[in-house]
Formats: structure tokens, C-alpha cells, sequence
């Protein structure tokens, strides 16, 4: 099937479509022994398609992505109340993908999406317990709070088990918690009388959100996706 050279590269992990454009600008791709020009279409299945002399990655019918969610962004495909939504970032990757879990709208950092349904589910299903870790800056810190905030905590009848805590330095914590209910951390530090102002998530089990620029997004590697 023949189709425009940005939406091929995208679709096999090459580079968002944005991305893809400026590489056919900068006569990166070849088609058939040629350069490629902007909005030229190509068929994967027929014709050579070539970026930096090499064959590109073969496709999957599966797409893995990391976004760093900006703050203001709420983390649904649409949104009733016309509020921007975090899934207008990766809209260009592509694919049509979904969230994996939630990231409340003050909230900002490591945010997963993708088109593989297994996948979310096996990440998000409570047995498998993978951990998540956050930056939280909060008011009203202190060394009691503190103490309340890594003992075990009740909310919605359910006993969370203590999170691990770090401080980097008096009101400023690391926080890396095993469920992943509603508002889960903001709710742990107002139980233990402090109150979040900033919430970044920057761990999901072995995945780091990294040197990532915010409101940006890159395909997850093959290692990635299996560590998960």
C-alpha cells in the first residue's frame, strides 16, 4: 500500500512524523536509489526505502511510547470540558495509542502509552506491583509528617503498604510507591499533614523518564518494553 515516506518512517519507530519530515528535508532517505522529497509516497512492501543508506527497522503492528506529560494536561483521548489532552502530544506518532494508567492533571512526568491491550493491562493489573517513583514538593514538612508519610496508611478502606521514601532535602521527597490508586501520593502526604504544590513521576518499574524535555515523547527500545 502506498503511502506518504513520514508515515512509514513513524510507523516503524523511526522518529515521530514531525521528525521524519526534516530527515526527508535533509536528504536522509532514499527511495529506489533516490532521494526522497518532502510528501513523496512510497510502498514498504515494493520499493527500497533507505535512511542513512540503511533498510529501516521492520515494523510491528505495536507501538510503545514515553511521554513526558506536562502539567495541565489531563490523560484522556478526549475530554468532555474541552481541557488539552496528553494524548494531542503523541498524535503524531503515528498510531492511534492510549494512556497505561493515569497521571492527574496537576501532575506532570513519565507517561506511558500504546496500542498493545496485553501489555497495559499485565502493567497495570495490582499483582504484578510495579513500582512507581515520584518528585514531590510539598508544604507543611516536618520530621513527624515525615515519619507518618513512611508508615503504613489507610485510604478507601484499603491499607497501602508504606511507601519508600527519600528526602533530598527538607521538603523535597522521593517517593516510590507499589499500587497505583487515585491521587495515591498526593493522598498519603495530606494524610501525614503535609500538602503536595508539585508532583513529577520519573520511574516506572525500571524505566526512567531521563533527560526527556517536557511535552515530548520517544519510542520505547525492544530491552525497555521486556523490562516492563
Amino acid at each position: 500500500m502506498t503511502e506518504r515516506l513520514q508515515k512509514i518512517l513513524s510507523a516503524r519507530g523511526v522518529a515521530s512524523r514531525r521528525t521524519a519530515e526534516k530527515m526527508i528535508e535533509e536528504g536522509r532517505v532514499t527511495v529506489n536509489g533516490q532521494v526522497a522529497l518532502l510528501g513523496q509516497t512510497a510502498d514498504p512492501a515494493r520499493d527500497q526505502i533507505l535512511l542513512d543508506g540503511k533498510p529501516l527497522p521492520v515494523g510491528s503492528e505495536y507501538v510503545y511510547i514515553l511521554l513526558h506529560k506536562p502539567r495541565g494536561y489531563v490523560t484522556t483521548l478526549s475530554d468532555e470540558k474541552g481541557r488539552k489532552t496528553a494524548a494531542e502530544l503523541v498524535a503524531d506518532c503515528g498510531v492511534r495509542v492510549y494512556p497505561v494508567g493515569r497521571l492527574d492533571m496537576d501532575s506532570e512526568g513519565l507517561l506511558l502509552f500504546t496500542n498493545d491491550g496485553e501489555f497495559a493491562n499485565k502493567l497495570m493489573h495490582p499483582k504484578h506491583e510495579v513500582e512507581k517513583t515520584y518528585l514531590a514538593w510539598m508544604e507543611g514538612f516536618s520530621e513527624d509528617n515525615l515519619a507518618r508519610l513512611k508508615k503504613p496508611i489507610e485510604l478507601d478502606g484499603y491499607r497501602i503498604r508504606p511507601p519508600k521514601v527519600r528526602m533530598i532535602k527538607p521538603g523535597l521527597l522521593e517517593i516510590t510507591i507499589h499500587e497505583g490508586r487515585n491521587r495515591q501520593v498526593r493522598r498519603m502526604c495530606q494524610t501525614a499533614g503535609m500538602h503536595v504544590t508539585r508532583l513529577k513521576r520519573i520511574q516506572e518499574g525500571k524505566l526512567s523518564l531521563g533527560e526527556l524535555p517536557l511535552g515530548k515523547w520517544r519510542y520505547l527500545t525492544e530491552e525497555e518494553v521486556n523490562n516492563l
